[in-house]
């Protein structure tokens, strides 16, 4: 009877890790990668089975079905921390007013994401459509690359602006931080204007996280948004900058000091481990949330340092990514050149793709060692200037009568 019971359980155990085989596949064909589903089902060890194999027929045709997509026609989109109460956070006062301008609800939120996945949107991401590669003489160069997808789908780039959860926000309807839930994924801390703490989907992360499990083909193999960091008062809503270290030189005698810094240090290492396992990328937003184009070379240099001293050792690997605060680019529309100093130190220290603001539907460039594309803020002010009637610059993503929060107080105006 012992040995049967074992035999059952090992019968189980099997059963349950094919299953699971088979169920990622599943995922990596919903989301296009045929590859990939194809070397899962290979590597395991039920590829001889006879419905594996007709599994692994049925995606090379799905995979042969695939037409490129226009490589110059990407748009991109962003949006700052969500906002879950909306009185709290747009009071009649001058900050309560730029909030308004700035930011976007979570309801706002997930009916665009909604609206965009009807519209047969995808996420994907820089990498996606220029990357990096070694050329025969071992230089590098970014390479355009090709994205496949079924007919009448469309890329799209997501990103989100400074995920820090300022103190500012303490008290005023914004999530308190990024925390792990019970099953380790990355999900949010709230106080509410009780003083109650809860764990929830109180910002894009989660919101998006639940979207594209029930929804997979809206993240191409898997990816999802940018999360932009600045340093100076720490990263994921953890005060982790040497600012806040009470045993540093650099520490702040203006910041509360944090005595368990070192522990939250480890903390979002951790988060930023399970973010990008989870299909999410990094961006510098620099340390100070400073303008790169009115600032000078050197004082790029010293906020640079500090973002990379501060807050890249956190992430899982070297940032390459860097979007301008306030869309401040170093220079025009042309492209980038050598004789650009800031793009000199900036190519020197790591960074090959740059993202500043435009309104336009498109604005991308690709250049020997960089890419460059500009990002559209969805935010209060260019929903309200679209909901208004005043003009439209989003009417191609999203039907603004049905996501327009109308809890807002208007006008809006950008503050």
């Amino acid at each position: 009877i012992q040995e049967e019971m074992l035999f059952l359980a090992a019968e189980q155990s099997k059963f349950a890790e094919n299953e699971s085989i088979l169920k990622k596949a599943d995922i990596q064909a919903a989301q296009y990668d045929y590859d990939g589903a194809i070397a899962t089902l290979e590597a395991s060890d039920i590829h001889d089975d006879e419905d594996v194999l007709k599994k692994i027929n049925e995606y090379n045709e799905m995979k042969n079905a695939l037409v490129p997509v226009n490589m110059e026609d990407i748009t991109h989109i962003f949006f700052h921390i969500l906002i879950v109460d909306v009185e709290r956070a747009l009071t009649d006062t001058y900050k309560g007013e730029q909030l308004n301008a700035a930011m976007t609800t979570i309801p706002e939120f997930e009916e665009i994401i909604r609206q965009m996945y009807d519209r047969g949107y995808v996420m994907v991401h820089l990498q996606d459509i220029a990357k990096m590669e070694e050329q025969p003489d071992g230089s590098f160069k970014m390479v355009k690359q090709q994205i496949m997808l079924p007919e009448g789908k469309i890329p799209f780039v997501m990103s989100q602006d400074d995920v820090n959860y300022y103190m500012f926000m303490t008290g005023r309807g914004f999530s308190d931080r990024m925390v792990l839930d019970e099953d380790g994924k990355p999900t949010n801390q709230y106080t509410d204007r009780d003083g109650n703490v809860s764990i929830g989907d109180y910002d894009l992360v989660p919101i998006l996280d639940k979207f594209v499990e029930e929804h997979p083909d809206f993240a191409y193999h898997g990816h999802k948004a940018i999360l932009a960091f600045t340093g100076y008062e720490g990263v994921l809503g953890y005060r982790t900058d040497e600012s806040f270290d009470p045993n540093s030189p650099a520490f702040d005698p203006e910041n509360p000091p944090n005595l368990d810094i070192e522990e939250d240090r480890e903390r979002v290492k951790e988060l930023t481990r399970v973010l990008k396992e989870d299909g999410y990328e990094f961006a510098s937003h620099s340390w100070g949330h400073i303008n790169f184009t009115d600032r000078t070379l050197e004082s790029i240099r010293i906020d640079t340092d500090k973002w990379k001293r501060n807050v890249e050792p956190l992430l899982p690997e070297a940032c390459e990514t860097l979007i301008y605060p306030f869309g401040a680019d170093i220079a025009d529309y042309h492209d980038y050149t050598h004789d650009n100093g800031k793009y000199n130190y900036l190519e020197s220290v790591g960074f090959h793709y740059y993202c500043n603001v435009d309104s336009r539907r498109i604005w991308m460039q690709y250049g020997d060692t960089f890419y460059r594309q500009a990002r559209r803020n969805f935010d209060g002010y260019r929903l309200y200037e679209s909901f208004s009637g005043a003009k439209d610059r989003v009417s191609d993503l999203i039907d603004v009568s049905k996501v327009f929060d109308t809890r807002r107080p208007t006008p809006i105006d950008w503050k």
